[in-house]
């Protein structure tokens, strides 16, 4: 495998049983593998020393959705959930990208939970992106999951997106293209995700209209979006919203036990190189510098936990 990778996106939950039930009815995600770490390694290094957390992966195609619940916060803060105002131009804006060759299909029981009120929309409906637009074509729809979670469906037409999103398949939802989070300044991003992390800048634009409006829940919207890609697998998006202002900060206190965190895992080669950079690409460390890891996540022997410049959080690895 070339590195580096993106291994696993994951959000914290408030009963990640349930939850995954819930991803698995919705759209075929299956369980791989539960594990609760007790006051371990993994609890010092995503900044909760003695706490219990649990943490179960599913799997959805080639890509792993990891669903984290902290059982004891220990000594820390209980966690606060999802903002029920949130909006798309927030900072702390996440959300994963599902590709489906049935969007319709896929959409419509969710719709459905949306007019019952069981969830909440974030897009008013399903939107075909416009022909003048670099993503022309491309249909997406944006949602919440039950905990608050943003999260997007998106089908793209023949002639766009990675090949094997036109594999056959007789599945409806085939995987995860990328995470999307919001940022305040592209440049800044550039350096801290292409300088820094290695990953490479996939190209990108700037999205407008009635369409995107109505995709992303606001008014008068201008976004201007960067795709950062590993040599393999899923990316990141990054959207810097030029309008409509008002985007909001990530809060400085900010924790693992909180709904509204997510982490990307990314295995690298030079970890202690990263460690070392990351200040002077915009980088905050969370942990106490890169960790030792023991048996607590294998295969991977060292992590750092870090903050990217806008505060959304990435686990750094290494075997």
């Amino acid at each position: 495998m070339d590195l580096p990778h993106i291994h696993c996106v994951g959000f914290t939950c408030g009963d990640a049983e349930a939850l995954a039930a819930w991803y698995g009815r919705a759209f075929g995600f299956r369980v791989r593998e539960q594990r609760d770490h007790d006051v371990d390694a993994v609890c010092g290094l995503v900044g909760l020393p003695g706490a219990r957390l649990r943490r179960l992966s599913l799997q959805l195609g080639e890509e792993q959705l990891e669903l984290h619940q902290v059982l004891d916060p220990g000594p820390h803060r209980t966690g606060r959930p999802v903002r029920a105002d949130s909006r798309s131009n927030d900072l702390w804006f996440q959300h994963i990208c599902l590709v489906t060759t049935d969007l319709q299909g896929v959409a419509a029981p969710i719709e459905k939970q949306i007019h019952a009120g069981a969830l909440q929309p974030i897009s008013s409906a399903p939107q075909r992106l416009p022909d003048w637009n670099t993503a022309a074509g491309i249909v997406a729809f944006k949602f919440h999951d039950p905990d608050g979670h943003p999260l997007e469906l998106l089908q793209f037409p023949p002639e766009k997106g990675d090949a094997r999103w036109h594999q056959p398949s007789e599945a409806a939802v085939l995987g995860l293209d990328h995470s999307a989070i919001g940022i305040s300044d592209p440049e800044r991003s550039r350096r801290f995700y292409g300088e820094l992390l290695g990953l490479s800048h996939g190209g990108g634009g700037t999205n407008s209209g009635p369409e995107q409006d109505r995709l992303d829940g606001l008014q008068g919207t201008r976004v201007q979006i960067d795709a950062w890609r590993p040599p393999q697998g899923m990316g990141i998006e990054s959207l810097a919203y030029r309008a409509p202002g008002g985007g909001r900060p990530q809060p400085a206190d900010h924790g693992f036990q909180d709904l509204s965190h997510w982490q990307l895992r990314l295995e690298v080669n030079d970890l202690e190189d990263i460690a070392a950079r990351a200040g002077g690409c915009g980088g905050t460390l969370i942990s106490p510098g890169v960790i030792t890891l023991g048996e607590s996540l294998p295969p991977w022997r060292l992590g750092l936990q870090l903050a990217d410049p806008d505060g959304h959080r990435l686990q750094v690895v290494s075997r």
